[in-house]
């Protein structure tokens, strides 16, 4: 039985996400912007929290993480390679582990790039991945650890999870990136489809942060970079894949 998913709005424009597995009862939830809007999610499901899953180290993810863990006595899993700048970790994670959510098991990728030791988590039979600041709804985050390199590594592996896996990130900026992908990509007829339908989803309260793989490859610049057409219509049809996308980022930074 899949695990249930609850996206909590946090802060100005954070979401945590509330994982439930029906078959034991326990809940996680992965990021702690804040915990009072996590403790109402939790009330209002009637859900005890079981475990705390940490994506990176950015304090609009972990600013909760301590007084959560007190109020519930939560199981805290995280980075090995960020322990230092972490909260105390149970569980200290590298690329390849497994993380258990009563019977659901998620496997631990290793994604650098808008930090170093920047993890996502995903669940296979739940198909779902928590990718808070790597890949993000129809962008990726800032660089402020790593290369493009790293991050164009980072997403390349995200990319090759199953298409119908639900990407769950940790931000809401699908307003300014939808803007910066038409500026790059303006001859994408699947981008302007998914403009077009975004203010009804936000208008009936659907997570904007939330979306299929098969739509941000579809739609995404990020996850476009290696394309030919992509890298033509930018002047880079010689360079490697990781030179495009740098290309990009760079175009999006000064956006």
């Amino acid at each position: 039985m899949p695990l249930t998913l609850t996206a909590v709005p946090c802060l100005r424009d954070n979401y945590a996400y509330l994982l439930h597995d029906p078959e034991t009862g326990r809940t996680a939830v992965v990021d702690v912007p804040d915990v009072a809007p996590i403790h109402d999610a939790l009330d209002a499901a009637g859900w005890a929290l079981s475990d705390i899953l940490i994506t990176h180290h950015h304090d609009d993810h972990i600013g909760g993480v301590m007084r959560l863990r007190e109020d519930t006595g939560a199981t805290i899993w995280g980075a090995k390679a960020d322990a230092h700048r972490l909260p105390p970790l149970d569980h200290a994670l590298v690329q390849g582990d497994t993380v258990t959510i009563g019977a659901q098991a998620g496997r631990v990728i290793d994604v650098p790039g808008h930090t170093i030791g920047h993890i996502a988590f995903h669940f296979a039979e739940s198909q779902m991945a928590f990718t808070a600041d790597s890949l993000m709804a129809l962008g990726c985050g800032r660089l402020f650890e790593g290369t493009p390199a790293q991050m164009w590594s980072s997403l390349s592996k995200l990319m090759a999870l199953p298409d119908d896996t639900l990407i769950c990130s940790g931000h809401d900026y699908s307003k300014g990136n939808a803007a910066f992908a038409l500026s790059v990509d303006p001859d994408n007829a699947a981008l302007h489809a998914r403009i077009s339908a975004m203010e009804a989803d936000r208008l009936a309260g659907r997570p904007m942060a939330v979306v299929p793989l098969a739509l941000e490859k579809a739609t995404n610049p990020f996850l476009r970079a290696h394309l030919p057409a992509m890298k033509a219509a930018h002047d880079r049809l010689h360079a490697s894949d990781a030179e495009s996308f740098a290309h990009l980022r760079h175009l999006k930074d000064t956006f």
